[in-house]
């Protein structure tokens, strides 16, 4: 362990040199996940970056392109590829969508009228309405079926009424007719289609804080990758759980619920007790006598648990004989108990690093006071940087190390990858990474010991020495944490032939902190063709009409635009519905 941390000295002989290489591993390291934070006031200019693309891309309206979108989970890259793969008509027919230039107009013929195919009535053409697929029925039918989608959640893709009908019925037709019956149904429904960019978008997710902080993450390349929301949460992009590195999400999904679940006290169960053969509660045995008796009363063999009499001797019981040996009986109660063992093992390792981080989690205002009394002293530089750098170093090789107990004990056990490696194999595995192991938390214990020295009371040589011993172990366990890394992405997960088993990357610098998405909207989306337009053919209920939206100069929607219609008569679907005015 000593010829390690030598070896490495003379790479590092400032502080600089450390932060230029943390650098460098942060920005090159492969799978790099760029994040952006999307508050309540940044969705929708989040959403309309991505409608805008494919609006001038295929000269649609908004409202098809919102289809598009949402029936490929608002992956822009793959409808494009299946726009060139298939052809327009076929990416159009997948989706739902039907153009058309211009609709039947049944408006014009106000005497006439139409039967529903629906409800069988004779309905006047004023107040039915036609599809862009053509088909049509009265606004009450259609009305019926808008309420019971909406409320059974699946408001995101209303199809059409007409049977084997793939067409996704038009947003504002649905806006119009709800909100002349149920205005706050209305309200949900557009909060759903606001909201799917979230919900339907394999590339963003909703923060799992708890009390929810009402943002949600986006990432661009890698979704195996490990986050931190504005709120502070740090938390695995895939799984949603706590970051929880270089455990997969299986793994830290079963060891999660093997630490809550009672089922090491089962296995306890198992090896110290036998089950009554009358009421089936666990015996305990306090004598020994191998005749015992449960307490509702029945007697029975310790040694093979059947029931007998209670007349019995030192060396036999009336009318019992369990001379022959069960294979299989022993060989399950000495299984429970290596099973309760090897997890004792890993779960107390597990545990003692996490306590460990917890504890030291604190020592940060302890550093900062003892900074501030190095900070009066004239003969010292006052760059206090590698303190800093140091116990945050800490902090992530400790949770490092915390996490790779549960995956060592999902790794080499035989719950996960029975069959996949030869017990030579998987011992050779095993020496390899816990060699790495035990490297790594030999350095990590150093550096929380030269961290927590009183080094504001030492003579300035000392600290000079403190602060070189901080800055060369930052940089061992740096490379030992990569070099885990490695082994664990290379030589153990990778040459499995189970893909599910994905790890986020290592990054020097710690989890990714992402960036607030900026809630302005771009200066196409200020245009007013992006807004819906109503169907001529619908007739319209009376509705108080307001003037289109307030921008300023930077192209954001000021206060003034949380109204609740357009010029058209229109609800803005545009407008989360926490802030529509309801006045």
């Amino acid at each position: 362990m000593e010829d390690y941390m030598s070896s490495d000295e003379d790479d590092y002989d400032s502080f600089e040199e450390l932060e230029n290489d943390e650098d460098d591993t942060h920005w090159q390291s492969k799978n790099v996940s760029s994040c952006q934070v999307i508050t309540k006031e940044s969705l929708l200019s989040a959403q309309r970056e991505e409608l805008h693309r494919v609006m001038d891309w295929l000269k649609l309206r908004e409202q098809h392109a919102r289809t598009l979108l949402i029936f490929h989970r608002w992956d822009v890259e793959k409808l494009f590829s299946v726009l060139v793969e298939k052809g327009k008509d076929r990416l159009f027919a997948e989706a739902g969508v039907r153009v058309v230039e211009q609709k039947a107009d049944f408006s014009l013929q106000s005497s006439s009228t139409i039967m529903c195919n629906i409800c069988m009535d004779d309905i006047p053409a004023n107040v039915v309405t036609t599809m862009d697929c053509g088909h049509c029925f009265c606004n009450n039918c259609w009305t019926e079926n808008f309420i019971l989608k909406i409320q059974e959640g699946q408001s995101r893709r209303i199809r059409c009424m007409e049977h084997k009908c793939n067409a996704i019925c038009d947003e504002a037709i649905v806006r119009n007719l709800v909100s002349a019956r149920h205005p706050d149904l209305a309200e949900k429904f557009e909060r759903f289609l606001l909201e799917s960019y979230i919900e339907d978008n394999r590339k963003v997710k909703w923060c799992p804080s708890v009390p929810h902080c009402g943002n949600a993450i986006r990432v661009e390349y890698d979704k195996f990758c490990e986050v931190e929301c504005a709120c502070g949460l740090q938390f695995c992009f895939s799984c949603s759980s706590d970051a929880h590195s270089p455990c997969s999400c299986l793994m830290w999904e079963l060891w999660i619920k093997k630490c809550k679940d009672e089922s090491e006290t089962v296995n306890w169960i198992t090896v110290n007790t036998k089950p009554c053969p009358k009421c089936h509660k666990p015996v305990e045995k306090n004598g020994g006598c191998n005749l015992v008796s449960c307490i509702c009363g029945q007697a029975f063999c310790w040694l093979c648990g059947g029931a007998t009499g209670r007349d019995h001797t030192w060396s036999s019981i009336a009318g019992h004989s369990c001379g022959r040996y069960k294979e299989d009986q022993e060989l399950k109660a000495e299984r429970a108990k290596r099973d309760l063992y090897r997890y004792m093992h890993y779960h107390s390792r597990y545990k003692a690093h996490t306590d460990s981080f917890k504890l030291e989690t604190n020592l940060k205002e302890t550093i900062e006071a003892k900074i501030s009394i190095l900070e009066n002293r004239e003969s010292i530089p006052k760059d206090f940087s590698w303190l800093t750098n140091g116990l945050n170093r800490l902090f992530r090789s400790r949770r490092v190390l915390s996490y790779s107990y549960p995956f060592a004990f999902y790794m080499f056990g035989d719950e996960l990858f029975w069959g996949e490696m030869s017990k030579e194999e998987r011992e050779l595995k095993q020496n390899l990474f816990e060699d790495q192991q035990q490297q790594l938390e030999a350095n990590v214990e150093r550096l929380s010991k030269f961290i927590e020295e009183p080094f504001d009371s030492y003579a300035n040589g000392k600290v000079m020495e403190i602060r070189m011993q901080v800055i060369n172990l930052s940089a061992v366990i740096d490379k030992l944490c990569k070099k885990m890394y490695e082994c664990i992405e290379n030589d153990l997960l990778g040459s499995l032939q189970s893909t599910i088993h994905n790890i986020a990357s290592y990054q020097s610098k710690g989890v990714e902190k992402a960036s607030e998405l900026s809630p302005c909207l771009s200066s196409k989306a200020d245009d007013s063709d992006t807004f819906l337009q109503s169907d001529s053919n619908i007739k319209e209920p009376g509705r108080p009409s307001s003037s289109s939206p307030n921008l300023n100069g930077s192209g954001c929607s000021s206060r003034k635009r949380a109204r609740k219609s357009l010029g058209d008569g229109l609800f803005d679907l545009n407008l989360p519905a926490e802030v529509i005015d309801k006045s």
